[in-house]
């Protein structure tokens, strides 16, 4: 087994808990490796866990947050960096409940800035990408095997969610760029150094301070601990024998419920665990089980070594000896806080309904969610419609604004930058809108193979900015009629081209080949975590403005040749006005917006020929060919639109549509 040895490594996030063990240990075990920590010291991070390193001559720490460009591209430089260990990320599920925009930008974009950064340097020999059991989704209770590195990824919340579409940035980089990407997934971690959000350390000092031991729902969930020495132990076995290309689980088949941690702590402490532990709400979703399989890790030389009765025993010990660390964190000792995500310091937003929430001194924040209390005097009125619309300029969003006036439903265009939330909430404040209607995004220039030189600018667009105005949305408790695309599936074994076995709503995307379709996906899937959103996936759209250049038909009766495969396909005239009536319906989720059926390329020029120009002729070519002259390939697939073909009986097939609104009204035959 090859062994690398790094010289200059950057650990992120290693004022935090796991990265400082981490860090601490490689300091101490290799004085020949250079360690960088960067960290913009978040709430839960705190310089004096990197105390034994401080006077090292190998150490030196950095104040800076991840998602500064140009901050990580100088580091990377001037300290000659070969080595990446990426920790910095927002970890905890119940803030992500609350707070869900930061895990994006902290989770995705943060590290998205870190692999632009290292292709731009092109000095990386080793990126290990640090994520979380959480992205498999819950196990079944009964699984005698738990998820193995090759098993399906199904995020059940919004934390974990950023974690799952960081990992689809990681491994994009690491097929496109060639990028050396390792990525760990770990159970849970206990230990000293903790921030007390986490259940171990937050039932440690409420049962020091003698107070009840909260525990969400029934304290039925399994969980898998490892000591923080052993996880530790584990990123240097994976440091230096880990291979490129490779995720590792770092687990422990040793599993406990809640209410058995509870019971070992109040014995810990001498408590009645009867009297001492108190059953309170659950959290809006709270997985069953994580389970892992961690034979993989296991072949490289590693095993857990601390039981779990001396490892709760030196963590106990720890924090009496420590009880000051954190400084007053009576605010994160609640049932369910929540942070707010500001810089300088630890700001919790109080909300429960606690004796423990009158300790907090901080003001409420500006960004607080508000939910309005419904009025109760008198039969509810239904409010007028009224539509803000993002996309002014592009070809949906103009027709949107064509078809509001012509329904008389009121309407304005977003000023604000989807990346930009201030420029958002000022919109929703002066607009006040009963809908908000997002066609916005970057689709390519003039094709999406623009997408694959412009990277960041796509994922601001379509990933950040999407996700920033579906929270703000959220915050309002305003539905998101989101336009989105279907070019994230292409035909396979289950989906054959010709069968008429189309993708569904439910599937999960299977195609790659583009950055423009893995930025669709990805935000598709974090989107999921959003109540208010419904997404509505467009393909290759066709109006009946054929002097439109993005008008599927215009483009392909101006190629010189033309590949002949069967699609489904969005006819606007029919379809965006169904948009408004599912907006009035108040429809979520994921939405099939195709019409139903498929027509090939041919298809519609040989009627574009008998309705259009009896004398237009064209060529094929195959895939093959197509690939020699465009960069990233294109999604071919059948969509399966019986959902909306139930919900709109009256919707017609794609050939039917075609000649009605597109061939029809243009007929010059």
């Amino acid at each position: 087994m090859a062994s690398y040895t790094p010289k200059n490594i950057l650990i992120t996030g290693a004022a935090g808990f796991i990265a400082s063990h981490v860090a601490n240990r490689l300091i101490r075990s290799y004085p020949d490796y250079n360690i960088v920590v960067l960290d913009k010291l978040d709430y839960c991070s705190n310089l004096k866990n990197l105390n034994p390193s401080k006077q090292s001559p190998n150490f030196k720490f950095v104040k800076g947050d991840i998602a500064s460009a140009d901050l990580v591209n100088h580091l990377l430089i001037t300290e000659g960096i070969d080595t990446i260990m990426h920790f910095a990320a927002q970890t905890h599920v119940d803030n992500s409940f609350g707070n869900s925009f930061e895990f994006t930008k902290n989770n995705i974009y943060g590290t998205h800035v870190l692999l632009e950064a290292c292709k731009v340097t092109g000095q990386i020999r080793r990126f290990i990408h640090v994520s979380t059991d959480e992205v498999y989704g819950e196990t079944d209770e009964d699984a005698l095997v738990g998820n193995h590195e090759a098993s399906q990824l199904l995020p059940t919340n919004p934390y974990s969610a950023t974690k799952a579409g960081a990992e689809m940035l990681v491994m994009a980089y690491g097929r496109s760029y060639g990028l050396p990407v390792i990525t760990t997934r770990g159970n849970n971690v206990y230990g000293p150094n903790q921030f007390p959000e986490k259940l171990i350390p937050k039932f440690i000092l409420l049962a020091m301070r003698g107070q009840v031991l909260p525990i969400h729902g029934d304290g039925s969930n399994v969980r898998s601990y490892l000591y923080c020495e052993d996880v530790a132990e584990a990123f240097e076995v994976i440091l230096h024998k880990g291979e490129v290309g490779h995720v590792y689980n770092i687990g422990t088949k040793k599993e406990r419920r809640v209410n058995d941690v509870a019971r070992d702590i109040c014995k810990l402490f001498s408590m009645d665990p009867e009297a001492n532990i108190k059953f309170v709400e659950n959290r809006p979703f709270n997985d069953q089980r994580y389970f892992l399989d961690d034979q993989k890790l296991k072949k490289l030389g590693w095993s857990e070594r601390t039981t779990w009765e001396e490892g709760l025993k030196k963590t106990m010990e720890w924090y009496t000896q420590n009880p000051e660390w954190w400084g007053d964190v009576s605010g994160a000792l609640l049932p369910h806080p929540r942070m707010l995500m500001m810089p300088g310091g630890r700001h919790f937003d109080g909300s429960e309904d606690n004796s423990l929430a009158a300790t907090l001194s901080e003001k409420p924040s500006q960004t607080h969610m508000v939910v309005p209390s419904p009025r109760s005097n008198g039969t509810p009125q239904k409010p007028s419609l009224k539509f803000l619309i993002y996309g002014k300029t592009g070809w949906i969003g103009g027709l949107l604004g064509k078809i509001c006036e012509k329904q008389g439903i009121a309407y304005e265009y977003g000023k604000g930058r989807l990346e930009d939330r201030s420029s958002l909430l000022q919109d929703i404040q002066s607009v006040k809108p009963t809908h908000v209607f997002n066609s916005a995004g970057v689709t390519g220039r003039p094709n999406v193979d623009w997408c694959e030189s412009h990277k960041t600018e796509t994922i601001r667009a379509n990933v950040a900015g999407t996700l920033t105005l579906a929270d703000v949305c959220r915050e309002h408790g305003l539905l998101m009629m989101n336009f989105a695309t279907g070019c994230i599936f292409e035909y396979d074994d289950k989906h054959p081209e010709g069968s008429g076995i189309g993708f569904k709503e439910e599937d999960t995307p299977n195609f790659t080949g583009s950055f423009y379709s893995k930025t669709k996906a990805m935000v598709e899937e974090l989107l999921k975590e959003y109540d208010n959103v419904c997404t509505l996936r467009v393909r290759m759209p066709i109006s009946s403005d054929l002097n439109n250049p993005r008008n599927f038909i215009t483009k392909i009766s101006r190629y010189n040749k033309v590949v002949n495969i069967p699609n489904s396909m969005t006819v606007l005239d029919e379809l965006l006005p169904i948009s408004i009536e599912m907006a009035k319906r108040n429809l979520k989720g994921i939405w099939n917006f195709t019409n139903p059926g498929v027509v090939s390329h041919n298809e519609i020029l040989e009627m574009y020929r008998d309705y259009i120009n009896p004398e237009f002729k064209w060529a094929n070519f195959t895939l093959e060919e197509q690939a020699k002259v465009i960069v990233a390939p294109r999604s071919n697939n059948e969509m399966d639109a019986s959902k909306l073909k139930k919900e709109f009986p009256e919707l017609l097939s794609i050939k039917e549509s075609l000649i009605k609104y597109a061939f029809e009204p243009n007929k010059k035959t």
